[in-house]
């Protein structure tokens, strides 16, 4: 093999090498783009072309002669598994990975029975060129071993095993200087397009994880510069400057203030749950009629969407714990999990109550371990707390863990402390595979073998769970006295494989790709608010805390907590951002989804009631901005928040 590997056949000129590199470098990277995009522009294969050869000169020039055969195919496989991860992952998320984010892709096998289902047969061909390699090696291995010779004994070394002319050196460096003057120029024009889509496409894969290291160095720089107290007074600066409110000036006393004042707290964040499933009836039987009936007695917010980075579940309990936004470009559980977090459970802490967080999976999945400590739960639940009644790959049941939730609730008031407790339930997480003696749902032939169909078995389930624990509160005297918050933490049916027009004629509804996909319900049930009252304003997750605060009758702003949301009870005019799943700049507000182009001019809408488009756009045009800044300065805030000490909150 030694033999073959160094034959003077297979690495005879250096040019052939390098021909050979860009071109196999620029497929692989027109593949890409066809994945990402779903099309090709003479303007994105030419940024592609010269990317390729830009790689391939720094390769040429760096990397020794000797080693440069061996290091090519090196590289070769790496970039390759690159864009296969890559290609998964936006299959899934809709949006372009950069570095950081497939650095941190560990917590993959925690969920490879849904990733497996990503993988199209399509991604393989990144590998194509290595499997042809290994059969042409395989081949000329047989027939050295029978005597045959493929090539003529040659009397001198190669140019490829000589030492390279100075010639040659000049033109390759020529050459790649030309190239990163291209991409400065790519990236340099790119820098003002908030949509990271777009912007990707514009400058290319690579291009585009080289500008997120410099947007990532111009950020250090600006963050040693500046303070918490800084940009908080930016972010009180920037709030009073929007009109929330009709009347600005008013200092009523807020609608709903203290109305669960001294209350106990449970918050339920459920998995994949869409707001469609609330009071919807398939073939006329109830998907969810606990919640339904919960909904009637309840504020029941139905235009709230995910605002949830890559971090999913685990983002959508630091959002709805801090009214922070997600910063985008890697969970806030790993990079943020280690400082002191201004949140709803250190605020009820300071109130006398008693605070714990439980979920089945091991805490150490998207680094809850260091998340929790640092949201301030007291104590947290996780997988060795439960008898593993197998309903899926995470383990324990939603009602394995409501049951032990109810007898941690029990300890926690033993000495008459209120209480504040979080359950994140798993029953209902892709693929949606009910065990048979958990089912509680018929589903139709017509969706028999759809992942619909199991998708609302298992929320039916989920609804099933959730009966039970508000049986539990009743059993135990504690229902009247404590508020239930439940809310979707995310959507749940990929469009990949659910077609908006066939859900539609499936379920006789309207739904749309992104307005019913990321559209979760909130439902808050305060004890002593019988009447139930539904709430149409557009708001998202980083509203829970101003909300439940003001029910439970904590000033946030005497608190001196820096809130990034709403309280939806008290709020005229609401706009919410969503990045990542969709682009950044994108936002709800007044009925009305917006998703940006290169910018505001060439982006679209649609209205949340009707899913219709909506084409005069000027009137956002002050929300578009607002909710960019604002995350801007929730992006600065959270990253110059102080450091904890190991153990400390």
């Amino acid at each position: 093999m030694n033999k073959i590997l160094s034959s003077p056949h297979i690495t005879r000129k250096p040019d052939r090498l390098f021909v050979a590199s860009v071109s196999i470098l620029f497929a692989k990277l027109l593949m890409l783009r066809g994945f990402f995009f779903g099309h090709y522009e003479f303007s994105g294969m030419f940024i592609d072309l010269f990317t390729a050869i830009g790689v391939v000169c720094i390769f040429e020039l760096i990397v020794p002669r000797r080693v440069r055969f061996i290091s090519a195919w090196s590289v070769n496989i790496l970039l390759s598994a690159v864009f296969f991860s890559a290609a998964v992952y936006h299959s899934y998320f809709g949006s372009v990975p950069t570095y950081v984010v497939l650095g941190s892709l560990g917590q993959v096998p925690e969920v490879g029975n849904m990733v497996g289902g990503l993988i199209k047969p399509a991604f393989f061909l990144f590998f194509a060129d290595l499997l042809a390699f290994v059969i042409s090696i395989a081949v000329l291995k047989v027939r050295s071993r029978k005597g045959l010779s493929f090539h003529k004994p040659r009397r001198s070394r190669s140019n490829w095993e000589g030492k390279a002319t100075r010639m040659s050196r000049i033109v390759v460096s020529v050459a790649l200087i030309v190239c990163l003057l291209l991409s400065g120029v790519w990236i340099n024009r790119s820098v003002a397009i908030s949509n990271e889509i777009v912007r990707a496409e514009n400058v290319g894969f690579i291009n585009y994880q080289v500008s997120t290291a410099i947007e990532k160095r111009k950020e250090r720089d600006f963050l040693e510069s500046t303070s918490p107290e800084e940009v908080q007074r930016q972010v009180k600066q920037l709030q009073q400057s929007f009109p929330y409110t009709e009347d600005a000036t008013s200092n009523a006393k807020s609608q709903y203030f203290g109305v669960a004042k001294g209350m106990n707290v449970v918050v339920v964040q459920m998995e994949s749950f869409q707001n469609f499933l609330i009071n919807y009836k398939l073939d006329g039987k109830e998907v969810t009629p606990n919640l339904n009936a919960l909904m009637k007695k309840s504020f029941y917010f139905p235009h709230v969407y995910q605002q949830i980075g890559q971090g999913n579940t685990s983002d959508a309990e630091f959002i709805s714990n801090t009214s922070i936004y997600p910063t985008a470009d890697i969970a806030m559980s790993t990079g943020y999990g280690d400082r002191k977090i201004p949140s709803s459970p250190k605020l009820l802490a300071e109130k006398g109550y008693q605070t714990a967080t439980f979920q089945i999976n091991n805490a150490s999945f998207w680094n809850r371990n260091q998340l929790y400590p640092a949201l301030g739960f007291q104590n947290f639940y996780d997988k060795p707390s439960y008898e593993n009644d197998k309903f899926n790959n995470f383990g324990a049941s939603d009602e394995e863990m409501y049951k032990v939730g109810l007898e941690k609730i029990d300890e926690m008031t033993a000495d008459g402390s209120n209480f504040y407790t979080q359950f994140v339930t798993t029953s209902s997480h892709a693929p949606f595979d009910v065990p048979e003696q958990f089912q509680q749902f018929e589903i139709p032939e017509r969706l028999q073998g759809t992942q619909l169909g199991r998708y609302l078995n298992a929320q039916h389930y989920t609804d099933y769970a959730l009966g039970k624990l508000i049986d539990g509160l009743k059993e135990k005297g504690l229902w009247d006295n404590t508020v239930l918050m439940v809310y979707g933490d995310h959507g749940g049916l990929s469009t990949a494989d659910n077609d908006p027009k066939w859900v539609s004629d499936m379920l006789g509804i309207s739904y749309d790709a992104n307005a019913s996909r990321f559209n979760i319900p909130l439902g808050i049930h305060v004890p002593g608010v019988e009447k139930g009252k539904e709430v149409k304003l557009a708001g998202g997750q980083m509203d829970f805390v101003p909300t439940l605060m003001n029910l439970l009758g904590i000033s946030l702003e005497q608190e001196s907590y820096t809130a990034f949301g709403r309280d939806l009870l008290n709020t005229d005019r609401n706009v919410a951002g969503i990045r990542y799943y969709l682009p950044t700049g994108s936002f709800v507000g007044d009925n009305i989804l917006f998703i940006p182009g290169k910018g505001f001019e060439d982006g679209t809408a649609i209205s949340l009631d009707t899913h219709e488009p909506i084409t005069d756009l000027e009137p956002y045009r002050e929300d578009y901005e607002h909710i960019l800044k604002l995350m801007k300065l929730s992006d600065d805030y959270v990253k110059v928040l102080p450091r904890r000490g190991f153990g400390a909150n």
